[in-house]
Protein backbone atom coordinates (compact mmCIF):
# COMPACT_ATOMS: atom_id res chain seq x y z
CA UNK A 1 0.00 0.00 0.00
CA UNK A 2 2.86 2.35 0.76
CA UNK A 3 4.37 1.86 -2.69
CA UNK A 4 1.02 2.36 -4.45
CA UNK A 5 0.36 5.49 -2.41
CA UNK A 6 3.85 6.87 -3.04
CA UNK A 7 3.90 6.26 -6.79
CA UNK A 8 0.39 7.57 -7.37
CA UNK A 9 1.24 10.55 -5.19
CA UNK A 10 4.34 11.32 -7.24
CA UNK A 11 2.34 11.04 -10.49
CA UNK A 12 -0.22 13.57 -9.23
CA UNK A 13 2.33 15.90 -7.62
CA UNK A 14 4.37 16.05 -10.81
CA UNK A 15 1.29 16.60 -12.99
CA UNK A 16 0.18 19.48 -10.77
CA UNK A 17 3.59 21.15 -10.50
CA UNK A 18 4.14 21.01 -14.26
CA UNK A 19 0.86 22.86 -14.75
CA UNK A 20 1.56 25.41 -12.01
CA UNK A 21 5.02 26.20 -13.38
CA UNK A 22 3.83 26.61 -16.98
CA UNK A 23 2.13 30.00 -17.15
CA UNK A 24 0.78 29.15 -20.61
CA UNK A 25 -0.98 25.94 -19.48
CA UNK A 26 -4.76 25.89 -19.55
CA UNK A 27 -7.41 23.18 -19.41
CA UNK A 28 -9.51 25.10 -21.96
CA UNK A 29 -8.46 23.07 -25.00
CA UNK A 30 -9.18 19.75 -23.31
CA UNK A 31 -12.52 20.99 -22.02
CA UNK A 32 -13.63 22.40 -25.37
CA UNK A 33 -13.02 19.03 -27.05
CA UNK A 34 -15.35 17.11 -24.73
CA UNK A 35 -17.35 14.35 -26.37
CA UNK A 36 -19.52 13.52 -23.36
CA UNK A 37 -21.37 16.31 -21.53
CA UNK A 38 -20.00 18.89 -24.01
CA UNK A 39 -22.24 21.66 -22.65
CA UNK A 40 -20.87 21.26 -19.10
CA UNK A 41 -17.27 21.22 -20.25
CA UNK A 42 -17.82 24.15 -22.63
CA UNK A 43 -19.22 26.10 -19.66
CA UNK A 44 -16.14 25.25 -17.58
CA UNK A 45 -13.96 26.51 -20.47
CA UNK A 46 -15.68 29.91 -20.67
CA UNK A 47 -13.34 32.88 -20.05
CA UNK A 48 -15.14 33.75 -16.80
CA UNK A 49 -14.68 30.18 -15.49
CA UNK A 50 -11.37 28.93 -16.84
CA UNK A 51 -9.33 30.81 -14.24
CA UNK A 52 -10.82 29.01 -11.26
CA UNK A 53 -11.03 25.74 -13.21
CA UNK A 54 -7.28 25.91 -13.94
CA UNK A 55 -6.52 26.86 -10.32
CA UNK A 56 -8.54 23.96 -8.91
CA UNK A 57 -7.03 21.56 -11.42
CA UNK A 58 -3.40 22.58 -10.81
CA UNK A 59 -3.64 22.75 -7.04
CA UNK A 60 -5.98 19.78 -6.77
CA UNK A 61 -3.44 17.55 -8.50
CA UNK A 62 -0.57 18.99 -6.45
CA UNK A 63 -2.30 18.69 -3.07
CA UNK A 64 -3.58 15.18 -3.79
CA UNK A 65 0.01 14.25 -4.63
CA UNK A 66 1.39 15.77 -1.42
CA UNK A 67 -1.33 14.10 0.61
CA UNK A 68 -0.57 10.68 -0.83
CA UNK A 69 3.20 11.02 -0.48
CA UNK A 70 2.96 12.10 3.15
CA UNK A 71 0.08 9.76 3.93
CA UNK A 72 -2.05 12.55 5.39
CA UNK A 73 -5.80 12.72 4.82
CA UNK A 74 -5.50 9.93 2.25
CA UNK A 75 -9.16 8.97 2.41
CA UNK A 76 -10.24 12.53 1.62
CA UNK A 77 -7.63 12.80 -1.14
CA UNK A 78 -8.79 9.51 -2.59
CA UNK A 79 -12.33 10.84 -2.94
CA UNK A 80 -10.99 14.06 -4.46
CA UNK A 81 -8.83 12.03 -6.83
CA UNK A 82 -11.78 9.93 -7.95
CA UNK A 83 -13.84 13.07 -8.60
CA UNK A 84 -11.01 14.65 -10.57
CA UNK A 85 -10.46 11.50 -12.62
CA UNK A 86 -14.18 11.37 -13.46
CA UNK A 87 -13.92 14.95 -14.71
CA UNK A 88 -10.91 13.93 -16.84
CA UNK A 89 -12.57 10.75 -18.13
CA UNK A 90 -15.77 12.11 -19.61
CA UNK A 91 -14.32 14.59 -22.13
CA UNK A 92 -12.42 11.75 -23.84
CA UNK A 93 -15.35 9.32 -23.70
CA UNK A 94 -17.16 8.78 -26.97
CA UNK A 95 -18.95 5.70 -25.69
CA UNK A 96 -17.76 2.98 -25.79
CA UNK A 97 -14.39 4.39 -26.90
CA UNK A 98 -12.17 6.51 -24.70
CA UNK A 99 -9.70 8.46 -26.75
CA UNK A 100 -8.07 6.67 -29.65
CA UNK A 101 -6.72 3.60 -27.88
CA UNK A 102 -9.19 2.49 -25.22
CA UNK A 103 -12.51 0.69 -25.03
CA UNK A 104 -14.50 1.85 -21.96
CA UNK A 105 -11.50 1.55 -19.62
CA UNK A 106 -8.59 3.98 -19.84
CA UNK A 107 -5.94 5.17 -17.39
CA UNK A 108 -8.45 7.37 -15.54
CA UNK A 109 -10.52 4.30 -14.61
CA UNK A 110 -7.34 2.57 -13.41
CA UNK A 111 -6.45 5.60 -11.27
CA UNK A 112 -9.97 5.59 -9.81
CA UNK A 113 -9.60 1.91 -8.93
CA UNK A 114 -6.26 2.64 -7.24
CA UNK A 115 -7.85 5.48 -5.27
CA UNK A 116 -10.65 3.13 -4.19
CA UNK A 117 -8.08 0.67 -2.88
CA UNK A 118 -6.20 3.41 -1.02
CA UNK A 119 -9.48 4.61 0.49
CA UNK A 120 -10.68 1.13 1.47
CA UNK A 121 -7.50 0.02 3.21
CA UNK A 122 -6.80 3.35 4.91
CA UNK A 123 -3.49 3.54 3.09
CA UNK A 124 -2.37 6.65 4.96
CA UNK A 125 -1.85 4.47 8.01
CA UNK A 126 0.91 2.51 6.18
CA UNK A 127 4.04 4.56 6.89
CA UNK A 128 2.04 7.76 6.75
CA UNK A 129 0.89 10.60 8.97
CA UNK A 130 -2.64 9.17 9.10
CA UNK A 131 -1.21 6.49 11.38
CA UNK A 132 -0.79 9.12 14.10
CA UNK A 133 -3.60 11.55 13.32
CA UNK A 134 -7.04 10.03 12.84
CA UNK A 135 -9.07 12.35 10.63
CA UNK A 136 -11.75 9.74 10.09
CA UNK A 137 -13.02 9.72 13.68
Amino acid sequence: MFLLRLTLGWLFLYAGLVKILDDKWSAAGYLKGAKTFPELYAWLALPQNIGWVNLLNEWGLTLIGVSLILGIMVRFSSIAGIALMLLYYFPALNFPYVGEHAYIVDEHIIYMAAFLVLYAVRAGEYLGVDRYIHFHK
